[in-house]
Parts: C-alpha cells; sequence; structure tokens
C-alpha cells in the first residue's frame, strides 16, 4: 500500500506533470514572472468560474483578508465579528490593523459562525462580519446578509477552505462561495482544494469601486504608477503560481468530486458508530471537504492521534487552541468570551486524510484503524 498521506500532493502533480512542467517553462521562457500573461488569463478563468466580476490575485490568503479591510476603510477601534474556531489568520488580521476582534460561537452542526450570535455580538462599533466556510462547509449566508444589510455592516467571507463550493438560497438561486458577501477572500495555499506549489491567493468582489480600490492597495495604494493616493502594501501571485493554478482549475470540479466520494465512504463507515459524529451538510451548502472532520463523544481525541500515528495514520486536529484563547488576544479580552460550543468543539474534533488520490485499499486501512481504535476501548 502507498504510504498514506493527509494530502498527497506528490501524486496529484504526477498525473498533471506534463501540462504543469510546460506551463512552467512557459513563464521561464517568457521571463515574465510578475503580473506576467499566466496572472491575467488565471485571473478570467477563475472569475468565469465562480461567476464573478473582479478576481485580484494576491501573495497569500491572509493577505487577501488584510487587503480586504484594508480596502473597505476600516479604521482603528472598529470592531469586526468573527468565529473563533477558525485558523488563526482570520482573526490575526483584524488586530494587525488595530480593529478589534470580537469573537462569537460557531453552530455545532456546521462548524461555521452562528447567526444568531452574530446578532447579539453587534454594537455601534462594528463595522464588518468575517464569516468563514470551515472545512468547506458553507455558512448560512442569506439570513447573514440579511443581518448585515439590517446594521449597515460589510460581510467579507473567509473561503480559504471552501473554493468551488455552492450555496443554495431559499429560492433555489445558487452562488459560489467567496462570492456572496461583499469581499470573499481565499488562499492557494498547496494543500487547498486548488493550491499551486508555493503561497498564492485571491479576493473576489462584485463591486467595481471596490475592486478599484482592492487593486490600489495590493499595489502600494497606486492609482496610476508612481501615484499613490493609498496606504497599500505589496502583494502579488507570481506567474509561476498562476501557471500552475490554470492547469488545475478546470480540474477542481473533478477535485471536489474525488474528495466528496471519501468522505461518503467515510460517512457509510461510521454512521452506527455512537462515539463518532460524522460531518454534517446543510442542504444550503455543497459540502466541499477541504478537511473530513469526526467529533468524538467518549472517546480521547488524542489517544486516537496517537494510536493512527502507530498504525502509520496520519490524523490531525483543526484547531486545538480557538482564536479566544491565545496569548496574542489576551489584551482584547479574550478567554473572558463565553463561547461552549467552540471550546467543546477544541477538544473532541480530528480530521482523518482526505484527498484527490486516495487508493481503495488506504480508505479501507483507515477505517478499519479508526473502528479499531473505539470498538476495544473499555466500557
Amino acid at each position: 500500500m502507498v504510504p498514506i498521506q493527509m494530502v498527497d500532493l506528490k501524486r496529484q502533480y504526477t498525473k498533471i506533470k506534463s501540462q504543469v512542467d510546460a506551463a512552467i517553462g512557459e513563464v521561464l521562457d517568457s521571463s515574465a514572472f510578475i503580473n506576467g500573461g499566466a496572472v491575467q488569463k488565471f485571473s478570467s478563468e477563475l472569475q468565469s468560474y465562480l461567476g464573478v466580476k473582479h478576481v485580484i490575485p494576491c501573495a497569500n490568503g491572509t493577505d487577501a483578508l488584510q487587503i480586504a479591510m484594508m480596502a473597505l476603510g476600516l479604521e482603528p477601534g472598529d470592531e469586526v465579528i468573527t468565529p473563533s474556531f477558525t485558523f488563526i489568520a482570520t482573526a490575526e488580521v483584524i488586530a494587525l490593523l488595530q480593529l478589534k476582534p470580537v469573537f462569537v460561537d460557531v453552530d455545532p452542526k456546521t462548524y461555521c459562525v452562528d447567526i444568531a450570535a452574530v446578532e447579539k455580538a453587534i454594537t455601534p462599533r462594528t463595522k464588518a462580519i468575517v464569516p468563514v466556510h470551515l472545512y468547506g462547509h458553507v455558512t448560512d449566508m442569506e439570513p447573514l446578509m440579511a443581518l448585515a444589510a439590517k446594521h449597515k455592516l460589510y460581510v467579507i467571507e473567509d473561503n480559504a477552505q471552501a473554493i468551488g463550493a455552492d450555496y443554495t438560497f431559499a429560492d433555489g438561486t445558487k452562488k459560489k462561495a467567496g462570492t456572496i458577501g461583499h469581499i470573499g477572500c481565499t488562499s492557494f495555499f498547496p494543500s487547498k482544494n486548488l493550491g499551486c506549489y508555493g503561497d498564492g491567493g485571491a479576493i473576489f468582489t462584485n463591486d467595481d469601486d471596490l475592486a478599484a480600490k482592492i487593486r490600489m492597495v495590493a499595489n502600494h495604494g497606486q492609482s496610476a504608477r508612481y501615484y499613490h493616493d493609498v496606504v497599500g502594501c505589496n502583494s502579488r501571485l507570481d506567474s509561476v503560481q498562476a501557471a500552475v493554478l490554470r492547469i488545475k482549475l478546470p480540474l477542481l470540479d473533478e477535485y471536489i468530486t474525488a474528495r466528496r466520494a471519501v468522505a461518503d465512504a467515510y460517512d457509510a463507515a461510521f454512521a452506527d458508530m455512537p462515539q463518532i459524529t460524522t460531518p454534517y451538510r446543510a442542504p444550503y451548502s455543497y459540502h466541499v471537504f477541504h478537511q473530513y472532520t469526526l467529533q468524538l463523544n467518549g472517546a480521547d481525541r488524542n489517544e486516537l492521534q496517537k494510536y493512527l500515528a502507530e498504525k502509520e495514520v496520519p490524523a490531525m486536529i483543526y484547531y486545538p487552541v480557538p482564536a479566544h484563547r491565545q496569548k496574542m488576544f489576551e489584551h482584547f479580552g479574550g478567554a473572558a468570551f463565553d463561547l461552549p460550543v467552540t471550546d467543546n468543539l477544541t477538544t473532541k474534533v480530528i480530521s482523518l486524510p482526505i484527498h484527490t488520490e486516495m487508493d481503495p485499499d488506504q480508505l479501507e486501512y483507515i477505517i478499519q484503524s479508526v473502528k479499531s481504535f473505539l470498538n476495544n476501548l473499555p466500557t
């Protein structure tokens, strides 16, 4: 059996090696390493795939979030509501810009932000909401957008884990995750569902004025060459990474289908195990399974991880310490936030390998390893 990886990027690359190598070779031959043709073409192709007016590539997903907040003109002291149960970058950029992160709890089934909790957290200082489409499941965006409109708040979607996912509105309309809020942000980190071979990110919007501001902020605040209208930064997707992404974008739906097949197999295998809660799939969200995350009930998550490691099965914990309990947020009153669902999840979740290249024998071995641990627990 091929060694099991959380994400098997090498085997994925092997299947598209000739196309990727040729695309990178074209960039090298052109020597247009910054903002070359590959970047422009990828931006246009991703716009078409997402059905969004503007895609502005940047250096990474963290930069995407920062640039979005800068472009919205948020000022020091403004409050930004976000879940604590997320990768640290979501909240980190809020603090970096001297804004105030206001942490709220998540829905216990979807692990995405609790809309009722958001509403309770709104104050006169609130200026924006940053929902996170965690693990590949889309936040319930329709009521969230209605709430934001009611209070005149911006919505910045953290779509680093759910590119390609569909959200279905009550009337049956579908939109891609990241294209519903005022701004959407994503990461092309190699392990993402659409990943490059280094760092990369992008920002989406349907607002022409916002798109112009985002482009300026990402390029030193320039409105024209050497004319700097606002304080900006230097964040761009390089041409080599864009070339790789152009090869992988047409395969994204195929990759999602492969991930969902693995998730289906896990779901079926663990359906009758009371110690396991498998990932919930809300009817409005087409889950793309960036991670397959179990919640354990009456079983020690850390002991399972240790047991699987002995069986040479990798398993990861996303995330063991929520943002509101991180030292970096102590001065925002972090631990004072009452987030019982988040605190509970951080002790119980564990993610199993899921990727586009998983073989049936690997999948069965993982399933049997998990079952072996749980079936041999003392009663």
